[in-house]
């Protein structure tokens, strides 16, 4: 389980093709303080460090995982947001996130804001019942709250210190970012199917 708040930005220093796809990733976490089979969540997906050194961890990404997020598109060099898993006793900062890809967004417009920057994402219509304004979505990782919908084309607002610490900075319009709907919306949804 996350939060959805950053703790470090990733930088992918190999990805190896094997039955599933092998990526290392540098960081600057203490590594000495995380086991193996520990979850870290890499850009909204919930991953086991498979091997680890002193600034660097391993991941094995299954072909689900690829059909489900953007993460086939990494590249070596490219940067990642990063989190690792919550401790009870921990400050839930953000809400509660699982790491559990629910689909890709496609970023259509970012425009500055004061000194802030709205950013509209659209969803594929099979998350639509899921976005509500002022409710949590989270997005390459990140705990945000939507502020607009308009049918499954949603708007979020990054303040400076989200846009500089994240990977934010780097999207462009067209670019596509992991959505993790909110656990208590997914649920939701389930009980009102249910009961039909």
């Amino acid at each position: 389980m996350f939060t959805g708040i950053i703790t470090d930005i990733g930088h992918i220093k190999d990805i190896e093709h094997r039955g599933d796809l092998r990526v290392k990733i540098s960081c600057s976490y203490v590594m000495d303080q995380i086991p193996l089979g520990a979850s870290i969540c890499c850009s909204g997906a919930c991953l086991t460090v498979v091997s680890k050194a002193k600034n660097w961890f391993c991941v094995d990404i299954s072909k689900a995982t690829l059909d489900a997020t953007v993460l086939g598109e990494w590249e070596k060099g490219a940067s990642i947001n990063l989190e690792q898993s919550l401790k009870i006793g921990e400050e839930l900062g953000g809400h509660l996130v699982t790491g559990h890809v629910d689909g890709v967004a496609e970023l259509v417009a970012i425009n500055k804001v004061g000194d802030s920057r709205k950013l509209q994402f659209k969803v594929p219509a099979s998350l639509e019942k899921f976005i509500a304004e002022k409710g949590s979505v989270t997005l390459n990782g990140v705990s945000l709250t939507i502020n607009e919908v308009n049918n499954n084309i949603f708007a979020i607002n990054i303040i400076p210190h989200t846009w500089d610490f994240t990977t934010f900075k780097n999207l462009v319009v067209g670019s596509k970012v992991n959505v993790e709907v909110d656990i208590i919306a997914r649920y939701v949804a389930r009980l009102i199917q249910t009961k039909r």
